[in-house]
């Protein structure tokens, strides 16, 4: 199965909140306990300034009461509503963001930052017809964006959308055929839908397109994962986080590779793995891929509780990724808790069964590899 690498459409949109804002917007928010009153002083100006500055944090469930309660009563109404359609975007409550979105068309605000988070939000709600059709108006406007592509095939891979986001990159790379993140997309795309081939070929390509770069060392710790070939995966791994001990992509990479490598618990190479992944944790806590692998860890520790605790919040953030359930089963299993066992299981089993359907339905014309443009 793919690992989910992307760090979520919503929260790499964070940019673009800060874009859209006036200047001087973004404020740190008052604690919790003295929110309500400081709204009622401050007036609705004040109540969104607060309000972005929670999205910021990427508090979108907390913001968005604030962003309703504001809606027509402030001067800089497309912040509003746009900020609004993040957070819906943010907590998966897609349905709610495309009206808002389509509102910000239809009133004068039809540009390249809206038509970008409405094809993610169609993405979420299952209408790939309909996201293509919101990523080509964003493409007209500025085709060489190379983040309009990213946000869009990240919200693929996190709804498993792996067919619709290998045409999203494809789309990307008429543009940008050089672009060594979206042939990094790419390869992933083409790994999860079995074409591991052809994947290998943009993995190569990232590696030539940007030589001695830390996505470089991602591209080929993935390239060695996917071949099974663990002792490779952890020494690129580590070379890429040399360069940058900061991404989550290969702290995650390196921490998963090394518990493959059938560590114990004595080595000191466990205890790499646990720092790499509880960092991982603390500087992206919505990527779910981290959260697994350091529920993996944990069960490897019979750590049952923290293991439970980790896979249970990747479940919340990557309800799609069959890796939760897998593990979840065993924690559950290993606490004595057979039912929730069983359920975890019956979930696995549905999931893998929607994934053979759809790496079945994938066209087939995938066979052309972008990867040719620059043999």
């Amino acid at each position: 199965m793919m690992a989910n690498l992307g760090f979520g459409s919503a929260l790499l949109m964070i940019s673009v909140v800060l874009s859209v804002c006036p200047a001087g917007a973004i404020q740190d928010a008052a604690s919790a306990g003295d929110q309500s009153k400081e709204y009622s002083s401050r007036g609705s100006e004040g109540e969104l300034q607060s309000a972005i500055a929670l999205t910021r944090r990427g508090q979108f469930a907390t913001a968005i009461p604030h962003f309703l309660a504001v809606r027509g009563a402030v001067k800089e109404q497309y912040a509003a509503n746009f900020n609004l359609a993040l957070c819906y975007i943010g907590i998966a409550h897609y349905k709610e963001a495309i009206p808002v979105l389509t509102e910000l068309q239809n009133t004068g605000h039809d540009n390249a930052d809206v038509d970008n988070l409405l094809a993610q939000a169609y993405v979420g709600d299952s209408q790939p017809a309909a996201a293509l059709t919101a990523l080509h108006k964003a493409v007209e406007l500025t085709p060489t964006n190379e983040k309009l592509y990213i946000f869009v095939a990240d919200a693929c891979t996190d709804h498993q959308s792996y067919a619709l986001g290998l045409k999203v990159v494809d789309i990307g790379l008429e543009h940008l055929p050089l672009s060594a993140r979206l042939h990094y997309e790419r390869a992933m795309f083409l790994s999860a839908l079995d074409q591991f081939d052809l994947a290998k070929v943009d993995f190569d390509l990232v590696q030539r397109l940007a030589s001695n770069s830390a996505i470089a060392d991602l591209a080929s710790a993935q390239k060695f994962l996917y071949a099974g070939e663990i002792d490779g995966a952890v020494r690129a791994s580590r070379e890429g986080l040399k360069k940058d001990n900061n991404d989550v992509r290969l702290l995650t990479v390196f921490g998963d590779a090394l518990i493959r490598s059938g560590i114990s618990a004595d080595q000191p190479e466990f205890s790499e793995a646990r720092s790499s992944l509880e960092k991982a944790v603390a500087e992206r806590p919505r990527f779910a891929g981290s959260h697994i692998a350091l529920g993996k860890l944990y069960l490897l520790e019979n750590h049952l509780t923290d293991a439970i605790a980790q896979l249970e919040l990747a479940r919340q953030l990557d309800a799609g990724d069959p890796s939760v359930y897998a593990n979840l089963a065993k924690a559950y299993e290993r606490s004595g808790k057979p039912d929730e066992a069983k359920a975890a299981l019956a979930t696995l089993a549905k999931l893998n069964q929607a994934q053979a359907e759809k790496i079945s339905s994938a066209p087939g014309d995938r066979k052309v590899s972008y990867g040719q443009v620059a043999h």
